[in-house]
């Protein structure tokens, strides 16, 4: 059961995959980081358009859009966003158009996530710088009978579907951290409503300026201090680090399990750094691994 003032307008949620996601155990990763216990929460088998954390808010944004009576789906987005490719999944699911704002410039061959918005049939508005993005999709949504979803669908909703998945988490094991990466902040916010702040570890990617400001202001009341680490940044969002490369060698190459280079791979390349011996850590898998696919650099170590 959620947390009933999470979602302003409490609709159920959509039946858009299959719930609740797998949690697997990951013995090999588990003794290659020194761990006791290793889960993966799967969201990344969300069946929806690829799946991913982005999905599973979809559930409820969609449903949100629905009884509004939208007949639009409009956010906004990076050019390899995973929110914005899942939110075209949804759109073309539930019969509706599906506007997506990307930062940047137009690609004469769009691959990763941009190649699935695409397929889906999203119509896709191009900003140039970030800004202008959030400008350009007001000006959308104003000529089209539409739901505005903010980026990374995080807004309370957006919050309640990551509380429902702590739910989820509670009755499938006992632990005693959850590894998350921390884009937007709804998942964080989601999972520390649900399971309290001293058990969720977000890891920045460094999509938005202030992580613990952003997560803070999606719940409505002080969530006390927040474990944010923010040292799997490097360079920027966009930036392919050594330690997210070997991230992804080693989920790899012990579990079968494919990360992306700046979501997952950065949350796993911190839990790699942060591992207590003998601690019960889930990993939750938020997806992207579309983006492995769209980066313009290396994701293999020389």
């Amino acid at each position: 059961m959620t947390a009933p003032w999470i979602g302003g307008r409490m609709t159920t949620p959509l039946d858009l995959g299959t719930f609740p996601t797998p949690l697997e155990s990951a013995p090999r990763l588990a003794a290659a980081l020194g761990l006791d216990q290793l889960w993966i929460k799967r969201d990344d088998l969300i069946g929806l358009g690829g799946g991913g954390n982005k999905a599973r808010k979809l559930r409820f944004i969609g449903a949100e859009a629905l009884a509004a009576g939208a007949t639009t789906l409009i956010t906004v987005g990076a050019p390899q966003s995973n929110h914005a490719r899942a939110t075209a999944a949804a759109a073309a699911r539930l019969g509706l158009a599906c506007v997506l704002v990307l930062s940047g410039h137009a690609r004469t061959r769009p691959t990763g996530n941009l190649l699935l918005d695409t397929l889906a049939g999203a119509e896709i508005i191009w900003s140039g710088d970030r800004p202008a993005a959030d400008v350009a999709a007001e000006e959308a949504a104003i000529r089209r009978n539409s739901f505005l979803i903010p980026l990374g669908g995080s807004s309370p909703t957006g919050v309640r579907a990551y509380a429902e998945c702590a739910a989820e988490l509670t009755q499938q094991a006992e632990f005693d951290r959850v590894v998350v990466a921390l884009g937007s902040g709804a998942t964080m916010a989601g999972l520390v409503a649900g399971l309290g702040a001293e058990r969720v570890l977000g890891v920045d990617t460094g999509a938005v300026p202030d992580p613990d400001a952003t997560v803070r202001a999606l719940l409505p009341s002080d969530p006390g201090k927040l474990l944010i680490d923010q040292d799997q940044v490097g360079p920027g969002y966009a930036t392919v680090t050594d330690p997210v490369r070997a991230a992804l060698s080693l989920a790899a190459r012990t579990e079968g399990l494919f990360l992306d280079p700046i979501y997952t791979g950065r949350a796993m390349a911190a839990l790699a750094a942060t591992a207590t011996p003998g601690s019960r850590v889930v990993f939750l898998h938020s997806g992207g691994l579309p983006g492995l696919f769209g980066v313009d650099q290396p994701v293999l170590s020389a």
